[in-house]
């Protein structure tokens, strides 16, 4: 699949995207599910507290067979640390992209996705006929600035400093 699942102007929208990702998809579906709609910040330390395994992720569509969650109220959840932690890697990622382009410190997730990429036969040794799959996946996430730049002002990314010249003649002067 080349690009996003979904059409928005790249240059107004801090976003990062994550591929081949050896994880699971039903968990990271779920992960991003919880987090879309949020605040950036709520959701880091959300995927934070689930990564270390202290908070459960409510789980709406991939539940049967599923223990039922104190914390939650009494609803079905998991616990998906390695999804979480892949989650929380490419929100950061978004961040950092928003914040080199110069759109601001605070920003809302208007899309967190996961999706199938490939699906790789697997079958066991020696003749057998065991067959388990290998899956990989794909993270995509898109966010909003929530403070809005003025109209007739441009933004631009800040600028790498060059070395101060008279550093250099001071260095000159010593030999």
């Amino acid at each position: 699949m080349k690009g996003y699942s979904i059409e928005f102007e790249r240059d107004n929208y801090p976003c990062a995207r994550l591929e081949g990702v050896d994880a699971s998809y039903k968990d990271l579906s779920e992960v991003c599910g919880r987090i879309r709609g949020k605040d950036a910040e709520w959701a880091k330390n959300f995927l934070l507290l689930v990564s270390a395994g202290k908070l459960p992720v409510l789980y709406k569509r991939h539940n049967k067979k599923l223990g039922h969650r104190h914390e939650l109220g009494g609803k079905k959840g998991r616990y998906p640390k390695k999804a979480a932690a892949v989650v929380l890697k490419v929100l950061m990622s978004a961040i950092a992209n928003g914040r080199s382009n110069g759109m601001g410190e605070r920003y809302k997730i208007v899309h967190a996705a996961a999706n199938k990429k490939n699906i790789y036969g697997r079958v066991a040794p020696k003749g057998r006929w065991a067959r388990s799959d290998y899956e990989t996946s794909r993270i995509e996430i898109i966010l909003e600035p929530l403070e809005a730049v003025p109209k007739g002002v441009e933004v631009v990314p800040p600028q790498k400093e060059e070395p101060k010249k008279e550093a250099k003649e001071e260095k000159e002067v010593a030999k």
